[in-house]
């Protein structure tokens, strides 16, 4: 958020509606303030560049960090269920996709480079299309099909929010948030320009779009012997020939 002190009076609730409605585009557009806002959104785009480039310089292999709107955000270590959660779904998912030659499952560490923001994802998915361009040292992602957010106390308002409609605008197909207190995910898939809600649920299996076949139990995401059974599971399923 610009402090006020950086926007001109005359034209800041100009400025916060044209961020928010088409029609205030239209009424910026048509205000004589408008080279003013242009001459200042620069500067501010400008400033952001200088300090994504410094992140990307500062930034090392041992830091969990974000480039979000302008600020470096450093992530603290994580709790025990979501580490459980994490390796769990790293689990099912890498088999899975390994397995029938999907593609590739990431854990957090990888850098999703997007128009704006970098965003360390808990996991992603990137399908066969997008994964074979990648090379070993690729150190920034391009927007995956799936990615999934793991919620804690200090992330939820950026998962929800920021992130939520980045991962939409960079027609990321499939979004998943994972509580771990309340043992429930959310699955999001994208609906013309935004998400639409598909799943929301502590019990049953979810089934994933882009991951074509893919079933688990949700249970199994919080649970390391369910995820134990599925493994099994997954491990006798028959790999189909590679398609070309």
């Amino acid at each position: 958020m610009l402090h006020n002190r950086l926007l001109p009076f005359s034209f800041e609730s100009l400025y916060i509606r044209f961020v928010s409605s088409a029609e205030a585009i239209q009424e910026l557009l048509d205000s004589p303030e408008l080279p003013k806002a242009v001459e200042h959104l620069a500067a501010v785009v400008e400033s952001e560049r200088e300090r994504r480039e410094r992140f990307y310089d500062e930034i090392t292999p041992s830091m969990k960090a974000e480039f979000i709107n302008g600020e470096v955000i450093v992530h603290s270590p994580v709790s025990y269920a979501h580490a459980v959660a994490s390796s769990n779904l790293l689990k099912m998912l890498s088999t899975y996709v390994v397995g029938h030659r999907l593609g590739i499952v990431l854990v957090e560490k990888a850098l999703i480079a997007l128009s704006r923001n970098d965003y360390e994802p808990d996991l992603c998915f990137f399908s066969t299309g997008k994964s074979s361009q990648f090379h070993p040292k690729t150190n920034k992602f391009p927007a995956p099909d799936l990615a999934i957010e793991i919620l804690s106390e200090s992330t939820t308002h950026r998962d929800r929010g920021i992130k939520f409609r980045d991962y939409a605008a960079h027609r990321v197909a499939e979004y998943w948030l994972v509580n771990t207190e309340a043992g429930e995910i959310e699955q999001y898939l994208l609906a013309g320009a935004n998400y639409e809600l598909k799943l929301k649920s502590a019990s049953g299996q979810i089934e994933s779009v882009v991951i074509h076949g893919l079933k688990i139990p949700i249970s199994a995401v919080f649970d390391s012997e369910a995820t134990q059974d599925v493994l099994k599971q997954l491990l006798e399923t028959k790999t189909p020939p590679p398609s070309f």
